[in-house]
Formats: structure tokens, sequence, C-alpha cells
């Protein structure tokens, strides 16, 4: 695994939730004799916070902080010169495969609202994702699926990155000088960031969001816990804190 993908994966884990609730009780308890009742009181304060997190109301209303809008005009893509998908995961028990690795979910919905636009305005594609928990490339996987399953020609293959960053700087050196608009292909929520990266290298990107949260209509049940809302409030926040990172790199 690399250095860096190894220190952020660690402080994801204690900034955000479940991991920096975790962290905050046991800190509260081991030093519960010199916080006294201030310890019962954060460690309460932790609780009911995680338990915010947890109800889909909250975790609905946080991603929609972060994600962007969807590509209302898909015919401003006809002004595109190729399209940049971007990798999101793979999965690394596939055991239903030869390679016993595939994509994962978020990059199958990258790809398959990729194989749509491709089919309503034909261009280049390039793939973009590495492998920074070792393994082959998000790329190779996605190029496979792509043209294995959905008949869909990729030209350009980027397999180095390891961050958002990197997509985009590893991205504009396949691409070369000749290339300045772009169709971006990526989860809704990762918009943001990744058009921020792909425009700092001077691209100008039409941006084509997908794998948006799945929304209930509004119940008694919007207000219970669950794994799965944690989960979307947690995405939210890092994204959230990604975007106030990358930001503050540019300044």
């Amino acid at each position: 695994m690399d250095l860096a993908v190894l220190v952020k994966e660690s402080l994801r884990a204690f900034l955000l939730p479940p991991g920096s609730s975790l962290l905050i009780i046991t800190v509260c308890y081991l030093l519960r004799q010199r916080l006294g009742h201030w310890g019962q009181h954060i460690i309460l304060i932790t609780l009911a916070a995680t338990w915010l997190l947890a109800t889909p109301i909250i975790a609905s209303t946080l991603m929609g902080f972060v994600e962007r809008p969807p590509l209302n005009r898909p015919a401003v893509l006809a002004n595109s010169q190729a399209m940049v998908i971007l990798g999101g995961g793979k999965r690394f028990t596939a055991r239903e495969t030869l390679e016993n690795e595939t994509i994962n979910n978020v990059t199958l919905a990258r790809v398959r609202f990729a194989a749509h636009l491709a089919r309503l305005h034909p261009q280049p594609i390039l793939v973009s994702g590495g492998a920074p928990l070792g393994g082959m490339s998000e790329a190779h996987y996605m190029r496979q699926v792509l043209e294995g399953e959905f008949g869909i020609k990729v030209k350009w293959v980027e397999g180095g990155s390891v961050d958002t960053a990197d997509n985009a700087k590893m991205s504009a050196q396949l691409l070369g000088e000749n290339i300045k608009i772009i169709t971006l292909v990526t989860s809704a929520d990762h918009m943001a960031r990744a058009q921020r990266s792909f425009e700092k290298q001077g691209f100008q990107v039409i941006a084509a969001p997908t794998d948006y949260i799945n929304r209930e209509p509004l119940s008694i049940t919007q207000f219970l816990p669950r794994a799965s809302a944690l989960q979307i409030s947690s995405t939210a926040l890092r994204e959230g804190l990604g975007q106030f990172w990358y930001a503050l790199k540019d300044q």
C-alpha cells in the first residue's frame, strides 16, 4: 500500500464517524477521572451526534450540500473532445471472476452512465483509476467492463493515480495539449472536487455527475438510525473536508 494512502486512510478513519465517535468516547472514558462530569457530557453529546448522523433525514441533508446538479442538457456533449471517467474503487473478493477482482458498485454506476452518454455523443474515452490498495488498477477493470459488457471502446487507460489530484494530472498527460474540453464522469458527491482538479490542469469541464444517493419519501423511518445512513453522512463529511482542503491548497 502506498504510504500516502495509508496516512490518508488513517486520518479519515479517526476524523469521520464512526471512528471519530469511538475515539472521543474512548478518550473520555480513559480520562474520566480528570474530566469528571465534562467527560460524561461529551460522551452524551457524541452519542447524540452519532445518532443524528445515522438517520436518513440528516444523511440526505448533508449529502445535498456536496452533490452537484445533474447534466440537464446532454446536447452540450457535442462540444466535448474526450470523456474522462474516474474510478471509485474496486472489489477484491469478486470470486465469480477469473481475476478475483472487478470494479465496485460506485465505479460501475459511473461506467454505466458514461456508456449511456457515449452512445448519445460518441467521443474518445479515458478511464482513470490506480491501485492504491494493490492488485490491478481500477482503470484496467473499467476498460474491461466498458468494452466487454457495454461495447464501448476505450482509447486511454490511466492506471497510476492514487487520488483525485493524480487523476487530473496523469489524465492531462495522456490527453495531450490538443484536448481542452472534456466530459467528466464521476459520482455527484465527488464532482466538485474532481472538477476543480481538472480545471486546475487547464481543461474546460462539462460535468456529468451520476450515482446520486437514494432519497426515500419522508416518513417516521427517516428519523431512525441506519448503518447505511451513517455511511452516507461520513461520505458527505469526507467530501466537504476534501473540498475545503483542495480550496486551501489552491490559495
